[in-house]
């Protein structure tokens, strides 16, 4: 609807300047708004006090004459002049019941859009170490990655998505003694056991399935066990293909794909880290001292110079981070979006600087991050710290096996990013209305209940008859639907900008709610047939935002509950 009364004051506008009755030089930015109290209208744009001074006129002056020349619409009934010259527009009720015959025509492609017109975005997300089970913390940036790749394919991106896995740090090193350890038939707790050891029961798991051969098939990485406690390169290869499996399995469980994982390693092997400090030489912003490589990043906004490359000639993990980020660059993506910890805040001026001390014509700014706070598991009103498995901290598959995949999903996508999150477990598991994911999908399930009694009771609901004639839904409620189910292709495209589905599973919540309020107070299967239709009409129409709205954050919608 925005975007239809934008079309009509562009046409207004034209039709102005045409008259001469404005300068053919303006340049109209037309925003639409929602306002916030009714009697103010639907819609307002602030379009008159924008141009007011281009226009040489007051800007009271200007809205009247922009109303005037408004082409006739059946979706406006009337506009008025409000404060220094807002436009308010009131709706009329023909153009809140032509959503739902938008909806029931676009189906599944209602809310989608082209705003992305094909470009190129990829989105990083996860890229957790292979040195153990995924964390409930990798869990949310999973969620949250999916999501934002799922809407930005709904707004018309070529969207690719992508894992970059850390195999070659100091951390494969700590799981390869840690391993060996374990072959070797040493215990956390007992002496020699490596300093920085990993001492997760998995540990053990790992040995174990070494010692006795096994082979190990990864998604691109297929290792058979060498069985020899004392060769250290066969136990790394061996436990970093095993946990890369143990983290696919995880993944799949929760329903994220990746279009490309990304070694580290092939940084090192491809001579791209090298090839990135010849460059960053070259275009002189580094300098040694005291043994070391220092990357000049303050002259690109970070407050201290950086270490490139350390005393004993081993390199500092931003450098191989900078070197990943240019191969995205040379693979073309206009927009990357890093879905990350809150912990790696640090790397994103360093990474930054970096890409700009390379001159290639990197945009300052590029790339976008998506960092996400903690997450803290509670049961029974106390935290739940650990997982057997893990050792340490609570696994992704632990809240999966618990509370299902949907609930899943949806508390960790459910807080803008920037929040920390508390996951209640027994929230996640309550069948009633104060779970959020239950709530939304009992809504779905309830729509398919009404069709379904309609049909055992020898009815039928007449689509064609329905939509020619909606004029029974005149009560307020079912006015208040009608309005929140047009916010919702607005929402969407809000959402895929910002990088934030946070805002689709707290507008269906919110659709959930009017529904679930509307039902209870008004009898679907009514004898009134026109009346019965026109409800039906509206039913199917919440269904289907629901199913395209659970759909985007990775949430089934069930027929039944």
């Amino acid at each position: 609807m925005k975007e239809q009364l934008s079309q009509l004051i562009e046409q207004a506008l034209a039709a102005l300047v045409e008259q001469e009755q404005l300068p053919a030089d303006i340049a109209p930015r037309i925003q639409i708004d929602r306002t916030k109290d009714k009697s103010h209208g639907d819609l307002a744009s602030n379009i008159a006090l924008t141009l007011a001074k281009s226009a040489g006129m007051k800007p009271r002056d200007l809205a009247q004459l922009i109303c005037d020349a408004l082409p006739a619409s059946e979706i406006v009934s009337r506009t008025e002049i409000a404060g220094p010259g807002f436009i308010n527009v009131f709706l009329s009720e023909d153009s809140s019941q032509a959503v739902i015959r938008n909806i029931l025509d676009q189906g599944e492609a209602f809310g989608r859009s082209d705003t992305g017109a094909g470009r190129r975005v990829q989105v990083e997300f996860v890229s957790a170490n292979p040195t153990g089970p995924l964390h409930v913390g990798h869990g949310r940036g999973a969620a949250v990655g999916d999501s934002i790749c799922r809407l930005l394919a709904a707004t018309g991106w070529d969207v690719a998505s992508e894992f970059y896995y850390n195999d070659a740090g100091a951390q494969i090193d700590n799981l390869a003694l840690s391993v060996q350890a374990r072959c070797k038939g040493l215990t956390p707790d007992g002496p020699g056991w490596p300093d920085d050891g990993y001492r997760g029961g998995y540990i053990l798991d790992v040995a174990n399935a070494y010692l006795a051969g096994e082979t190990v098939d990864a998604t691109d990485k297929h290792v058979t066990g060498a069985s020899d406690p004392d060769n250290l390169e066969a136990i790394r290869q061996f436990a970093v293909a095993y946990l890369r499996r143990e983290q696919d399995l995880d993944l799949k469980a929760f329903a994220v794909n990746f279009d490309l994982y990304f070694l580290e390693s092939s940084l090192y092997e491809s001579g791209a880290v090298e090839e990135t400090v010849a460059r960053l030489i070259e275009q002189g912003h580094t300098y040694e001292d005291g043994g070391a490589l220092w990357l000049r990043t303050t002259e690109f906004g970070d407050d201290k110079d950086r270490v490139m490359r350390k005393t004993d000639g081993g390199y500092t993990y931003f450098l191989p981070d900078v070197a990943y980020h240019l191969n995205k660059w040379q693979r073309g993506f206009e927009r990357v979006i890093n879905e990350q910890g809150a912990d790696h805040h640090s790397t994103v001026t360093r990474v930054r600087a970096g890409l700009q001390a390379l001159d290639t014509g990197i945009p300052e700014g590029w790339p976008d991050y998506v960092l996400h706070q903690m997450v803290t598991v509670m049961r029974d009103g106390e935290e739940v710290k650990i997982s057997k498995r893990a050792g340490s901290y609570v696994t992704l598959r632990d809240l999966i096996d618990e509370v299902g995949r949907d609930a899943t999903r949806y508390f960790l996508i459910a807080r803008g990013p920037s929040s920390q999150l508390t996951f209640d477990i027994d929230l996640a598991l309550s069948q009633s209305n104060d779970n959020p994911v239950y709530y939304i999908q009992y809504a779905h399930a309830r729509v398919c209940s009404i069709m379904r009694k309609l049909a055992e009771e020898g009815g039928k609901w007449d689509r064609e008859a329905a939509l020619d004639n909606l004029d029974p839904l005149h009560e307020e409620m079912e006015k208040a639907l009608m309005r929140r189910l047009d916010r919702y292709p607005e929402v969407v495209s809000n959402a895929a900008r910002d990088s934030e589905p946070h805002a689709v599973a707290n507008y269906l919540k919110d659709l959930a709610g009017d529904f679930h309020a509307w039902y209870n107070g008004h009898k679907t299967l009514v004898d009134d047939a026109a009346l019965r239709n026109a409800r039906l009409a509206l039913s199917q129409a919440v269904r289907q935002v629901l199913a395209n709205g659970l759909d985007l954050l990775g949430v089934s919608a069930p027929e039944s509950m």
